[in-house]
This record gives structure tokens, C-alpha cells and sequence, in this order.
């Protein structure tokens, strides 16, 4: 059995969360919000980005994030207005939260 490195384990984590990405209307993430796991991605940010960070547990890098608001849970509002929209958003899980971001605001990077 051969040994990766750090860089290919990266590399491998990130290929698996492009891969569990995807587009889906917010009123099917309704359980997960009532719950508080649903963390909303500004649009300024890059999906995956924030899901690497996110499943790496890089706690230092999430704090700059959340003071930055540009992580945080979904607003109450925000839920609100995406629902009565039907919106759809792009949507990651990183057990246990449910990352999201508006779909017309940017397609995930990888």
C-alpha cells in the first residue's frame, strides 16, 4: 500500500468535494437549517475553498472567515426570502454542516 503525501491528500479531498457539490432547492435543506447546520458562503467566496478549510478543521482560518462575515448561518431572513423564492443553491456537506451559496452569485470553483 503506498503512502500519499499531504499534497495529494488535498488534492483527493478536494476532487471529493467538487464532486458532492451541487445545485438544489433550498426548501430541501429546510431539516438542516431548522437545525442550524446550514452555513451560508458569501458570494465573494469560493465554495470549495470554504469546504477544504471547513474539513481540514483549520479553525484559525474559519475565525478570520466568520469575523470577516464572509461565513456564517443562514439569517433567518435569507432562509425566508430563498424559500418563498424557490431559489436553488449550490450546497456541500461537511458533516455536520450543510455549506451553501446562491447559485447566480457563483459557480463552485475547484
Amino acid at each position: 500500500m503506498s503512502e500519499h503525501s499531504a499534497d495529494e491528500d488535498d488534492e483527493l479531498l478536494r476532487a471529493k468535494l467538487v464532486t458532492e457539490t451541487a445545485r438544489i432547492p433550498w426548501a430541501d435543506l429546510q431539516r438542516f437549517f431548522a437545525a442550524g447546520k446550514t452555513i451560508h458562503i458569501e458570494a465573494n467566496q469560493d465554495l470549495i475553498d470554504i469546504a477544504f478549510i471547513t474539513a481540514k478543521d483549520d479553525g484559525v482560518r474559519l475565525q478570520e472567515l466568520m469575523t470577516a462575515n464572509a461565513v456564517h448561518p443562514v439569517a433567518g431572513d435569507t432562509a425566508r426570502c430563498w424559500y418563498e423564492a424557490k431559489a436553488e443553491v449550490w450546497a456541500v456537506i461537511v458533516r455536520p454542516w450543510v455549506l451553501v451559496q446562491e447559485v447566480e452569485s457563483a459557480a463552485p470553483a475547484s
